[in-house]
């Protein structure tokens, strides 16, 4: 196993992330699988498992904590999170952490995160109203947090500007990043303001939630012409493991096969050739189907609506890549009316000066058309709470 220093620890590197765990015909977590599979990652030598207050509608912190009972208390490191991310009319961080560690049967969280710290929270985790920094600080006193960080799906100034009023606090950051989101979703740029930083990087979503495991057959040939011996998980994880200040790999696995592949994968080091590292990069490139915009931003000084066109363009790019994105949605929720794709009259004076010349006004308005679509984050956490509640009822039964 590959391990990583960080935080004072020796961490392996490789994370068992426990948002899709095996599930059965009821949708109830398989039980058995997962002690199966956390054996085989404790056997391993994996020492680090991360879940969550709302993963599996609540049960993935019960079900973690049960398979990870059987094994003394310091042979493993236990992440969960605070869901400040989850659009509430009020806010509890006491009531929630009580509960996580009775749910977790322990005494206390190795690792202790701030969920999804973005464009539209990032005021709740500020609002001393609700004093939720302040507490998870005070548990940290009182060594019932030895570790706290926080996980975000934000943009990069939005990052850094959480950093500037926290990041005194924080011990380490948990990002979404793969070889596609490198640049898609300014994954570059987030490891670069993290690391200036100091802070320890997690990673989630290495994957893609399998989307770069279940490539094409044109994308798998051109991975295969530069290394035939690798599969295509590996091929992304092993990315992850060389880019600086990355500790932890989180891996979402769903079966005790995914689990072998991927310690396999950590057994040691195995860097990328520049050859297979360029592979990557240039297979990312032609699955964006992306406008080349280069953030020249001569768009924007000529906008009456005065719009963020490359950021706008940056968030077309994602959308269409994935057909609808959750993480763009819960982002536009927090910009103003007039800030939107929408507030574009089309004038054209911003395609007219693109040095790419993209039909900007175009792209604006089939991203606004595609945001109007999709659900609004407060819709989504209340139809997660639902899903929640009829599982619980199931369970019950």
């Amino acid at each position: 196993m590959i391990y990583k220093n960080a935080c004072g620890l020796k961490l392996s590197q490789l994370g068992f992330g426990t948002m899709r765990l095996p599930v059965k015909e009821d949708k109830s977590i398989d039980e058995a699988r997962v002690q199966t599979m956390v054996d085989l990652a404790m056997e391993a030598g994996v020492n680090y498992f991360d879940t969550a207050y709302p993963y599996h509608g609540g049960y993935s912190e019960i079900v973690i904590g049960k398979a990870l009972k059987k094994y003394p208390r310091d042979s493993y490191y236990l992440a969960t999170k605070y869901p400040g991310h989850q659009i509430s009319s009020s806010y509890d961080p006491a009531a929630v952490f009580e509960e996580q560690l009775k749910k977790c049967d322990v005494d206390y969280f190795d690792f202790y995160l701030l969920h999804n710290v973005y464009e539209n929270d990032i005021d709740v985790y500020k609002d001393p109203k609700w004093g939720i920094i302040d507490y998870f600080k005070e548990q940290v006193k009182n060594d019932r947090i030895k570790h706290l960080g926080f996980s975000t799906h934000a943009r990069p100034d939005t990052l850094e500007a959480f950093l500037e009023y926290a990041g005194e606090s924080m011990e380490f950051c948990q990002i979404q990043l793969n070889y596609l989101d490198w640049t898609l979703q300014d994954g570059k740029a987030k490891v670069d303001i993290l690391n200036k930083w100091n802070i320890p990087i997690w990673i989630m979503e290495p994957l893609r939630g399998g989307r770069l495991v279940n490539l094409s057959d044109k994308e798998k040939a051109a991975l295969e012409e530069a290394n035939a011996s690798m599969s295509p998980a590996e091929w992304g994880l092993r990315f992850l493991q060389e880019v600086p200040g990355v500790a932890v790999i989180l891996s979402g696995m769903s079966s005790e096969d995914q689990m072998k592949d991927n310690l396999k994968t950590f057994e040691a080091p195995r860097p990328l050739s520049e050859k297979e590292h360029q592979a990557l990069l240039d297979l990312a490139e032609g699955m964006k189907d992306a406008l080349p915009c280069t953030r020249c931003r001569y768009c924007c000084d000529g906008c009456p609506m005065g719009l963020d066109i490359p950021m706008l363009i940056h968030a077309y790019n994602d959308v269409k890549f994935s057909g609808g994105s959750n993480t763009v949605k819960m982002q536009f929720d927090a910009l103003p009316e007039d800030k939107l794709p929408s507030a574009c009259i089309g004038c054209g004076a911003c395609a007219a000066i693109c040095p790419q010349n993209i039909n900007i006004p175009e792209a604006l308005k089939e991203l606004s058309d595609t945001l109007a679509k999709l659900p609004s984050w407060a819709e989504l956490c209340r139809q997660r709470e639902e899903a929640a509640r009829k599982l619980k009822e199931q369970t019950a039964k």
